[in-house]
């Protein structure tokens, strides 16, 4: 028998930032929420599905350095610019890690500074 990622766990100064914005772009819904330290998002079905949670925690700390995980993402109901306009629009911005310039994925930071990757594949929900 394997194993299944059912959560990722995000260490964040604002847990309610990051939750609002991460919900927007993946179409999230809040789970659960213990006080101001943590808060659960994922699929409207909830845990357990095929899509893992994210589980958003207070972390005082600055993030240092590059994050050693990030997300990639795909767009579900338009295009890759037409995703990438809306991903900005929501609080994302441009991040630099090095890449060419020839990739054919983009490069973005979520609120807080998080690397993630909008791919160009777009896949059915």
């Amino acid at each position: 028998m394997a194993c299944r990622i059912g959560e990722l766990v995000l260490e964040c100064r604002s847990p309610e930032l990051l939750a609002q914005f991460w919900c927007e772009v993946l179409g999230f819904v809040e789970l659960d929420r213990e006080g101001g330290e943590l808060i659960e998002i994922g699929p409207a079905s909830g845990f357990g599905g095929l899509q893992p949670t994210i589980i958003l925690s207070r972390h005082e700390q600055p993030r240092t350095g590059k994050g050693r995980l990030h997300i990639d993402v795909n767009p579900t109901d338009r295009d890759q610019d037409d995703e990438l306009e809306r991903l900005l629009a929501l609080g994302a911005r441009p991040a630099d890690v090095g890449q060419t310039g020839d990739e054919q994925w983009h490069v973005l930071a979520d609120p807080e500074g998080n690397e993630f990757c909008l791919l160009r594949a777009q896949l059915t929900e």
